[in-house]
Protein backbone atom coordinates (compact mmCIF):
# COMPACT_ATOMS: atom_id res chain seq x y z
CA UNK A 1 0.00 0.00 0.00
CA UNK A 2 1.41 3.54 -0.74
CA UNK A 3 2.17 5.91 1.84
CA UNK A 4 1.62 9.49 1.34
CA UNK A 5 4.72 10.55 2.56
CA UNK A 6 6.56 8.16 0.14
CA UNK A 7 4.96 9.66 -2.84
CA UNK A 8 7.80 12.77 -3.36
CA UNK A 9 10.62 10.30 -3.16
CA UNK A 10 13.57 10.09 -5.40
CA UNK A 11 12.74 6.04 -5.51
CA UNK A 12 9.87 6.00 -8.60
CA UNK A 13 7.52 3.60 -9.24
CA UNK A 14 4.32 3.33 -11.97
CA UNK A 15 2.25 3.42 -9.14
CA UNK A 16 3.83 6.51 -7.19
CA UNK A 17 3.81 8.66 -10.50
CA UNK A 18 0.33 8.26 -10.80
CA UNK A 19 -0.59 8.47 -6.97
CA UNK A 20 1.10 11.87 -7.19
CA UNK A 21 0.13 12.82 -10.23
CA UNK A 22 -3.74 12.82 -8.55
CA UNK A 23 -2.82 14.31 -5.45
CA UNK A 24 -1.28 17.39 -7.41
CA UNK A 25 -4.20 17.46 -10.06
CA UNK A 26 -6.51 17.86 -7.31
CA UNK A 27 -4.24 20.66 -5.74
CA UNK A 28 -4.12 22.19 -9.02
CA UNK A 29 -7.96 22.05 -9.41
CA UNK A 30 -8.50 23.25 -5.91
CA UNK A 31 -5.99 26.16 -6.52
CA UNK A 32 -7.22 27.04 -10.28
CA UNK A 33 -10.72 27.54 -9.03
CA UNK A 34 -10.35 28.97 -5.05
CA UNK A 35 -7.86 31.34 -6.83
CA UNK A 36 -10.70 31.86 -9.68
CA UNK A 37 -12.62 33.47 -6.50
CA UNK A 38 -9.67 35.50 -4.90
CA UNK A 39 -8.63 37.29 -8.10
CA UNK A 40 -11.20 36.55 -11.02
CA UNK A 41 -9.10 34.75 -13.11
CA UNK A 42 -7.84 31.31 -13.97
CA UNK A 43 -3.97 30.72 -13.62
CA UNK A 44 -3.34 26.96 -14.73
CA UNK A 45 -3.87 26.98 -18.04
CA UNK A 46 -1.65 29.27 -20.17
CA UNK A 47 -3.97 28.66 -23.69
CA UNK A 48 -6.26 30.76 -22.67
CA UNK A 49 -3.85 33.69 -21.17
CA UNK A 50 -1.85 33.22 -24.85
CA UNK A 51 -5.12 33.72 -26.12
CA UNK A 52 -5.98 36.43 -23.99
CA UNK A 53 -2.67 37.60 -25.06
CA UNK A 54 -3.47 37.90 -28.93
CA UNK A 55 -6.66 39.33 -28.42
CA UNK A 56 -5.46 42.49 -26.39
CA UNK A 57 -2.59 42.82 -28.94
CA UNK A 58 -5.20 42.95 -31.47
CA UNK A 59 -7.21 45.27 -29.82
CA UNK A 60 -4.34 47.74 -29.14
CA UNK A 61 -4.89 47.07 -24.82
CA UNK A 62 -1.45 46.94 -24.59
CA UNK A 63 -1.62 47.47 -20.62
CA UNK A 64 -3.78 44.03 -19.84
CA UNK A 65 -1.46 42.63 -22.39
CA UNK A 66 1.34 43.23 -20.50
CA UNK A 67 -0.18 41.48 -17.45
CA UNK A 68 -0.69 38.53 -19.77
CA UNK A 69 2.64 38.67 -20.42
CA UNK A 70 3.91 38.59 -16.91
CA UNK A 71 1.49 35.74 -16.44
CA UNK A 72 3.57 33.25 -19.06
CA UNK A 73 6.73 34.41 -17.34
CA UNK A 74 5.74 33.60 -14.24
CA UNK A 75 4.46 30.67 -15.16
CA UNK A 76 7.96 29.63 -17.03
CA UNK A 77 9.61 30.88 -14.06
CA UNK A 78 7.88 28.33 -11.87
CA UNK A 79 8.47 25.52 -14.61
CA UNK A 80 12.54 26.89 -14.76
CA UNK A 81 12.74 26.93 -10.66
CA UNK A 82 11.59 22.98 -10.50
CA UNK A 83 14.19 22.51 -13.67
CA UNK A 84 17.14 24.37 -11.51
CA UNK A 85 15.77 22.41 -8.20
CA UNK A 86 15.84 19.28 -9.41
CA UNK A 87 19.05 18.84 -11.88
CA UNK A 88 20.91 20.66 -8.47
CA UNK A 89 19.87 17.84 -6.12
CA UNK A 90 20.23 15.37 -8.62
CA UNK A 91 23.90 16.25 -9.24
CA UNK A 92 24.11 16.32 -5.12
CA UNK A 93 22.69 12.74 -4.99
CA UNK A 94 19.72 14.00 -3.33
CA UNK A 95 16.74 11.86 -2.33
CA UNK A 96 14.61 14.99 -2.06
CA UNK A 97 14.66 16.20 -5.92
CA UNK A 98 11.24 15.98 -6.49
CA UNK A 99 10.42 17.13 -3.09
CA UNK A 100 12.16 20.95 -2.66
CA UNK A 101 9.74 22.53 -5.73
CA UNK A 102 6.62 20.68 -3.41
CA UNK A 103 8.10 22.68 -0.36
CA UNK A 104 8.39 26.19 -1.98
CA UNK A 105 5.21 25.57 -3.41
CA UNK A 106 3.34 24.75 0.30
CA UNK A 107 5.51 27.21 1.72
CA UNK A 108 4.07 30.41 -1.25
CA UNK A 109 0.55 28.97 -0.36
CA UNK A 110 0.85 29.34 3.14
CA UNK A 111 2.38 32.81 2.27
CA UNK A 112 -1.08 33.25 -0.18
CA UNK A 113 -3.25 32.12 2.79
CA UNK A 114 -1.89 34.22 5.57
CA UNK A 115 -1.01 37.18 3.65
CA UNK A 116 -4.24 37.86 1.18
CA UNK A 117 -6.66 39.00 3.60
CA UNK A 118 -4.33 41.58 4.49
CA UNK A 119 -3.03 42.71 1.28
CA UNK A 120 -7.07 42.68 0.13
CA UNK A 121 -7.59 46.40 0.71
CA UNK A 122 -5.28 47.18 -1.62
CA UNK A 123 -6.97 45.69 -4.42
CA UNK A 124 -4.59 47.18 -7.27
CA UNK A 125 -1.37 45.51 -6.20
CA UNK A 126 -2.86 42.96 -4.39
CA UNK A 127 -4.88 41.02 -7.90
CA UNK A 128 -1.62 41.18 -9.87
CA UNK A 129 0.53 39.65 -7.81
CA UNK A 130 -1.95 37.20 -6.89
CA UNK A 131 -2.13 36.36 -9.83
CA UNK A 132 2.15 35.39 -11.06
CA UNK A 133 2.18 33.96 -7.67
CA UNK A 134 -0.90 31.40 -8.74
CA UNK A 135 0.92 31.47 -12.46
CA UNK A 136 4.55 30.70 -10.90
CA UNK A 137 3.01 27.95 -8.34
CA UNK A 138 1.33 26.07 -11.71
CA UNK A 139 4.35 26.20 -13.47
CA UNK A 140 6.34 24.99 -10.44
CA UNK A 141 4.02 22.08 -10.41
CA UNK A 142 3.38 21.03 -13.57
CA UNK A 143 7.42 21.04 -14.29
CA UNK A 144 7.81 18.33 -11.13
CA UNK A 145 5.24 15.80 -12.43
CA UNK A 146 6.21 16.33 -15.87
CA UNK A 147 9.89 15.19 -14.38
CA UNK A 148 9.37 12.92 -12.46
CA UNK A 149 6.90 10.90 -15.36
CA UNK A 150 9.05 11.45 -17.88
CA UNK A 151 6.31 13.87 -19.54
CA UNK A 152 3.56 11.29 -19.84
CA UNK A 153 1.43 13.82 -16.96
CA UNK A 154 -0.01 16.42 -16.60
CA UNK A 155 -1.55 17.75 -13.67
CA UNK A 156 -2.47 21.46 -14.25
CA UNK A 157 -4.88 21.32 -17.44
CA UNK A 158 -6.87 19.04 -18.73
CA UNK A 159 -6.87 20.18 -22.26
CA UNK A 160 -4.50 16.90 -22.77
CA UNK A 161 -6.06 14.52 -20.64
CA UNK A 162 -9.83 14.89 -22.34
CA UNK A 163 -8.62 14.73 -25.38
CA UNK A 164 -6.45 11.30 -24.49
CA UNK A 165 -9.20 9.99 -22.93
CA UNK A 166 -11.20 10.46 -26.76
CA UNK A 167 -8.66 8.55 -28.40
CA UNK A 168 -8.51 5.79 -26.13
CA UNK A 169 -12.36 5.58 -26.34
CA UNK A 170 -12.48 5.48 -29.96
CA UNK A 171 -10.54 2.80 -29.54
CA UNK A 172 -12.21 1.09 -27.18
CA UNK A 173 -15.49 1.03 -29.23
CA UNK A 174 -13.59 0.54 -32.53
CA UNK A 175 -15.13 -2.30 -34.42
CA UNK A 176 -12.36 -4.65 -35.70
CA UNK A 177 -13.53 -6.57 -38.26
CA UNK A 178 -11.25 -8.31 -40.60
CA UNK A 179 -9.31 -10.99 -38.89
CA UNK A 180 -6.15 -10.63 -41.40
CA UNK A 181 -4.80 -6.86 -39.84
CA UNK A 182 -3.61 -5.31 -36.85
CA UNK A 183 -6.62 -4.39 -34.10
CA UNK A 184 -7.12 -1.68 -32.90
CA UNK A 185 -6.82 -1.59 -28.94
CA UNK A 186 -7.59 0.51 -26.54
CA UNK A 187 -5.16 1.27 -23.97
CA UNK A 188 -7.37 0.65 -20.62
CA UNK A 189 -4.49 1.18 -18.32
CA UNK A 190 -3.76 4.65 -19.72
CA UNK A 191 -7.38 5.66 -20.01
CA UNK A 192 -7.89 4.49 -16.03
CA UNK A 193 -5.06 6.62 -15.22
CA UNK A 194 -6.27 9.73 -17.35
CA UNK A 195 -9.67 9.60 -15.89
CA UNK A 196 -8.02 9.49 -12.21
CA UNK A 197 -6.27 12.11 -12.91
CA UNK A 198 -9.68 14.70 -14.63
CA UNK A 199 -11.80 13.19 -11.75
CA UNK A 200 -9.17 14.39 -8.85
CA UNK A 201 -8.56 17.81 -10.96
CA UNK A 202 -12.55 18.17 -11.12
CA UNK A 203 -12.83 17.13 -7.11
CA UNK A 204 -10.24 19.32 -6.27
CA UNK A 205 -11.69 22.26 -8.26
CA UNK A 206 -15.18 22.09 -6.35
CA UNK A 207 -13.74 21.91 -2.87
CA UNK A 208 -11.04 24.80 -3.72
CA UNK A 209 -14.32 26.63 -4.89
CA UNK A 210 -16.46 25.66 -1.78
CA UNK A 211 -13.30 26.15 0.63
CA UNK A 212 -12.53 29.76 -0.81
CA UNK A 213 -15.95 30.59 -0.51
CA UNK A 214 -16.17 29.85 2.99
CA UNK A 215 -12.54 31.05 4.02
CA UNK A 216 -11.23 32.84 1.42
CA UNK A 217 -7.54 32.69 0.84
CA UNK A 218 -7.68 30.62 4.13
CA UNK A 219 -8.82 27.67 2.40
CA UNK A 220 -4.93 27.33 0.47
CA UNK A 221 -3.26 25.95 4.36
CA UNK A 222 -4.80 22.53 4.11
CA UNK A 223 -3.51 22.60 0.57
CA UNK A 224 0.22 23.69 1.74
CA UNK A 225 -0.49 21.00 4.29
CA UNK A 226 -0.87 18.35 2.04
CA UNK A 227 2.27 19.41 -0.02
CA UNK A 228 3.99 19.17 3.20
CA UNK A 229 2.93 15.98 4.29
CA UNK A 230 4.56 14.62 0.87
CA UNK A 231 7.43 16.38 0.67
CA UNK A 232 8.39 16.18 4.37
CA UNK A 233 10.03 12.60 4.58
CA UNK A 234 12.18 13.14 1.85
CA UNK A 235 13.60 16.55 2.98
CA UNK A 236 14.12 15.23 6.42
CA UNK A 237 16.33 12.40 5.30
CA UNK A 238 18.60 14.24 3.32
CA UNK A 239 18.93 16.57 6.52
CA UNK A 240 19.99 13.79 8.42
CA UNK A 241 22.25 12.18 5.62
CA UNK A 242 23.96 15.34 5.85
Amino acid sequence: MLNLTDLASSERSVERDRALGAILAFVAGATNAGGFLAVGQYTSHMTGIASTLADDLALGRFAVAGMAVLSLAAFIAGAMTTAVSVNWARRRELGSLYAAPLVIEALLLLAFGAAANHLRPHFAVFTPLAILLLCYLMGLQNAVITKVSHAEIRTTHVTGLVTDIGIELGRLVYVNRSRHRPKVLADRARLRVHFLLLSSFLVGGILGALGFKAAGPYAAIPLAALLLLIALRPILHDLRRR
